[in-house]
């Protein structure tokens, strides 16, 4: 008998176009293999009603973003007893909130870069805002919303455009500001609970950003195998695995670093990392040795509920 799989892609956040590019390659693999009964469908009003009407065996969650990895629609299917892929609905809302998971991080003395939460308050002098942050952090900063994946609406700045970009994000309400640590910027895989690998990017642009990660003009360079020394190397790694264990993550995830002065950086942990063609951990996984169907179908066979 087929296994009913259903994928979950599209949603509400700035991620959905990346939703439904990851959904179409994940769907144009698995249909290869006559052993699925495959179907697509969005998260809306009617969202349990066609869940209870399909009654997947396994749902693999595509989504990206707010209500796709921060917790939310893990706790509809944990309340429907539908396994899923990924990871569940504490470790999905640690990840996605950046102060949060930057709390974490500096508890378990995993490096991470400095930062400070502004709050947009009416009346609020500019250059008192700028001063501040000078004095906490120093320039330049990077300026990101609490809860957005992708870099979405993320920018480096320095003293003259801080507050333009800033207040870019005033629709937010809040915003992380973040000192910015230059260096070579060391993507890791994790898959179940292994180490799966490495890989650098050397972005054309300032940053690996929305625009790099998905768009190919955008010329991104990807290093694999990552020059790094064997000590450095396991380094990055364990820290990834020690970070992917410590917010009990399941499946996929990928952590983001920085490394500067014989230092690694942690950004933070995604927990639903892209799977399209330009995506990282598939090609991380191929360089192992690891076919995209047989990666799909590790993070499936992960699935599980009450987690």
């Amino acid at each position: 008998m087929k296994k009913k799989i259903l994928l979950i892609a599209g949603g509400y956040s700035n991620e959905r176009e990346i939703s439904l590019l990851t959904a179409k390659s994940v769907y144009s693999e698995l249909k290869k293999n006559k052993k699925y009964n495959l179907k697509i469908i969005e998260p809306d009003g009617k969202f349990v009603k066609k869940l209870r009407l399909y009654k997947p065996d396994i749902v693999l969650n595509l989504l990206h973003g707010r209500y796709g990895e921060d917790g939310y629609i893990q706790t509809i299917l944990e309340s429907e007893k539908i396994k899923y892929t990924h990871s569940g609905v504490m470790s999905s809302s640690i990840a996605i909130d950046k102060e949060l998971s930057k709390k974490l991080f500096i508890k378990n003395k995993i490096l991470t870069p400095k930062y400070i939460k502004f709050k947009f308050k009416k009346n609020i002098k500019k250059k008192n805002i700028i001063n501040y942050t000078k004095k906490k952090l120093g320039f330049p900063v990077v300026i990101k919303p609490i809860n957005e994946g992708s870099s979405v609406h993320v920018y480096i700045c320095n003293k003259s455009n801080f507050i333009k970009n800033l207040f870019k994000l005033k629709n937010y309400g809040e915003v992380l500001i973040e000192k910015f640590i230059p260096g070579r910027e060391i993507q890791v895989a994790i898959l179940g609970r292994k180490k799966l690998g490495a890989i650098e990017l050397k972005p054309k642009r300032k940053f690996y950003d929305y625009e790099a990660k998905y768009n190919p003009k955008a010329k991104t360079e990807h290093i694999i195998p990552v020059k790094l020394s064997k000590k450095n190397y396991n380094k990055v790694t364990s820290l990834a695995l020690k970070t992917h264990n410590l917010l009990k993550c399941r499946g996929v995830t990928r952590s983001d670093f920085r490394f500067f002065k014989n230092k690694f950086y942690l950004l933070e942990i995604n927990t639903q990392p892209g799977m399209t063609s330009l995506s990282l951990v598939p090609e991380i996984a191929k360089f192992k040795g690891i076919k995209f169907i047989q990666l799909i179908e590790k993070i499936i066979k992960d699935a599980s509920i009450n987690k």
